[in-house]
């Protein structure tokens, strides 16, 4: 039998970290248009792009490395929910038809890491036990 008890901490820094990743890539698309400009967005960037693609950069890194991830991902999770009904909720109500769904699983991915934190791996983990950083932190 696998002991789930041992194992979720690093799941949830897999978790964690993939997710920072893909948002990473969101900000990656905005200021580098890598590996794709976004679908039409004008560039130079509006405002309000410039300050998504802003907090994507710091939340995405604070929470990769799994610094303040609480404080970063309430941050993120806040930013796709307003994304979601600025940009997404307008075309209609069903999120599969709206392509809302990725701003709706992130919203709820980082609202998870807000409340659970970052697991495993973390630097918010150092100092808290006399352990290392790979050990797992209850």
């Amino acid at each position: 039998m696998i002991d789930t008890a041992k194992w979720a901490p690093r799941v949830l820094a897999v978790l964690r970290i993939v997710t920072a990743l893909l948002f990473l890539e969101h900000a990656t698309m905005k200021f580098l248009q890598f590996p794709a400009p976004i679908p039409g967005v004008t560039y130079p960037l509006p405002a309000i792009m410039l300050l998504a693609g802003a907090i994507e950069v710091v939340a995405s890194g604070l929470i990769i490395i799994g610094f303040q991830t609480r404080i970063a991902a309430f941050v993120a999770s806040g930013e796709m929910a307003a994304a979601y009904f600025m940009a997404h909720a307008p075309h209609g109500f069903w999120p599969a038809l709206n392509m809302g769904e990725p701003a709706i699983l992130f919203c709820f991915v980082f609202l998870y890491l807000a409340i659970q934190g970052g697991g495993g791996w973390a630097l918010d983990n150092v100092g808290r036990s006399r352990g290392s950083m790979l050990t797992d932190v209850q």
